[in-house]
C-alpha cells in the first residue's frame, strides 16, 4: 500500500513515519509514505498557489492549476485520490476496510477557505471527512486516514485479531480491559476475566460491548438494534 499525501506542510505528514507501527510497517515494505509539496507546483517564483475567490468572500481558495499539476505528477491508472474536506462522507470502520484494498491512495489536503471545485468534480474519486467539524488543513484527517487504514493491512499488526474485537469492527463498542494488578484502591477486576473459562469470557466480552454502546453511544446502539429488527 502506497501513501502520497499533497500538501503545504510535508513536514507536518513526515513525522508520522517515526511512530512506533507505521515505522515498523514502513520498515517491513508493508506500506510507503511519501509527501508531495503542493507549492512545487506553483504558478510563479513566489510559490503562488492560491488567490482570492471570484464573487468576493473572506479567505483565499486553493487554484487549480497548482493542484492539477500536483496531481497528475504522482497518480497512476491505480491510484484513488481523496480529498479531506468537511463536505466528504464521514470515516468510519467499513470505508477504513474498503480503502485498506486499494494499491495507491493519494490524499490531498485542503487550506485556507479550499480548493477550486473544478479540482473536485473532475479530478476527485472520494471526499472524505473525520468528523462533522472544521480544521484549518487537511494534514491531521490525512494522518488520521494513513494510521487507521496501515493497521488493517495484513502483517501489519501481529495478526488480524488485534483488531477484530476493537471498537466499531462489529458496529459496537470494544468491551473493557483490564491488566496487572487484580486490585487496585480496592477496584477490582471482574472474576469471570480470572477464571480461565474462555466460553464464559466471551460471553461477558459480548455482553459488555453492548452495555458499553448502549452507554456511551446510544445512537448506534439505536442503529444496530433498528437494523437487526429490519432484518437488513
Amino acid at each position: 500500500m502506497k501513501f502520497t499525501t499533497l500538501t503545504l506542510f510535508p513536514e507536518f505528514i513526515e513525522s508520522i513515519k517515526g511512530y512506533s507501527i507505521i515505522r515498523r510497517a514502513i520498515e517491513n515494505g508493508l506500506i510507503s509514505v511519501e509527501s508531495i509539496n503542493i507549492r512545487d507546483f506553483a504558478i510563479n517564483k513566489h510559490g503562488q498557489v492560491d488567490d482570492y475567490p471570484y464573487g468576493g468572500g473572506q479567505g483565499m481558495v486553493m487554484m487549480v492549476e497548482p493542484v492539477y499539476k500536483a496531481i497528475e505528477s504522482v497518480k497512476t491508472e491505480n491510484s484513488h485520490v481523496v480529498f479531506l474536506s468537511p463536505q466528504g462522507k464521514v470515516l468510519n470502520q467499513k470505508l477504513i476496510k474498503d480503502l485498506s484494498k486499494k494499491e495507491h491512495i493519494v490524499l490531498l489536503c485542503g487550506h485556507y477557505e479550499g480548493i477550486d471545485e473544478r479540482i473536485i468534480e473532475n479530478y476527485i474519486d472520494e471526499e472524505i471527512s473525520i468528523g462533522d467539524y472544521v480544521l484549518t488543513g487537511g494534514e491531521i484527517p490525512a494522518m488520521v486516514l494513513i494510521d487507521s487504514v496501515s493497521r488493517m493491512i495484513d502483517g501489519v499488526l501481529a495478526s488480524s485479531e488485534a483488531y477484530e474485537d476493537e471498537s466499531h469492527m462489529d458496529g459496537l463498542l470494544e468491551y473493557p480491559q483490564y491488566t496487572r494488578p487484580q486490585e487496585f484502591m480496592g477496584l477490582k477486576v471482574p472474576d469471570v476475566l480470572l477464571s480461565g473459562n474462555h466460553q464464559e469470557i466471551e460471553k461477558y466480552r459480548r455482553e459488555m460491548s453492548i452495555l458499553q454502546t448502549e452507554k456511551k453511544r446510544p445512537d448506534l446502539f439505536k442503529f444496530i438494534k433498528d437494523k437487526k429488527e429490519g432484518g437488513s
